[in-house]
């Protein structure tokens, strides 16, 4: 006899072996792959980086759009997701800034920008959880994430991708990012700080 169960009391090994927790635990096994990309020959590194980033990124897409899809959306994918992505984008900005002659050394400022926002928006929605609090994602948190993702993909290519100026694109999209980064920063702060101080804050 087959005994059924829920997607609410489904067992945790079935959870984790769903499809869109796979394609999301994938993005986090790319990652050594992508570090290990920095240490080939160019412009094969490049290439090969910019393919890992990029598969990852399509199974960004893909996680989520199939979640809903098959009615398994559950609080570990709610999780894991963006952890991978922080995950894979802070190797990227690591990797490029570590890198000689893949970022300029001014854009550092920008990266670490970025990977300091979302250390800050990380510990405020873990602590805004304690006490049955969410902050959704705002339009332009969106669109500073996608700025982001494509300025990334660009500097991975870097001077592989000649004659198409993909450092110079990339530097000013992250730069863009950066900017997006720290006005969407602020508003979550604001707005998280509202719940945790109460109605003080203007």
């Amino acid at each position: 006899m087959t005994v059924g169960y829920s997607r609410r009391n489904r067992p945790t090994g079935a959870m984790i072996a769903s499809i869109p927790n796979l394609l999301t635990l994938s993005r986090i096994l790319v990652i050594p792959g992508l570090i290990g990309s920095f240490y080939l020959e160019s412009p094969l590194a490049n290439w090969v980086a910019l393919g890992l980033f990029v598969a990852a990124g399509i199974t960004d897409f893909f996680d989520g759009y199939m979640a809903r899809a098959m009615g398994v959306q559950s609080k570990l994918g709610q999780f894991l997701d963006p952890v991978a992505d922080k995950l894979l984008v802070a190797a990227a900005l690591f990797m490029l800034a570590a890198t000689p002659g893949r970022i300029d050394n001014i854009t550092v400022i920008a990266a670490v920008v970025i990977l300091c926002r979302e250390v800050l928006v990380s510990g405020l929605r873990e602590v805004l959880a304690d006490i049955k609090v969410s902050v959704p994602v705002t339009r332009l948190a969106k669109w500073k994430t996608t700025v982001q993702i494509v300025a990334i993909a660009f500097l991975l290519a870097g001077d592989a991708a000649r004659p198409i100026y993909a450092k110079q694109i990339g530097t000013v999209g992250l730069w863009i990012a950066a900017v997006l980064t720290l006005y969407t920063g602020y508003d979550y702060l604001r707005a998280g700080l509202r719940h945790l101080t109460g109605p003080r804050l203007p």
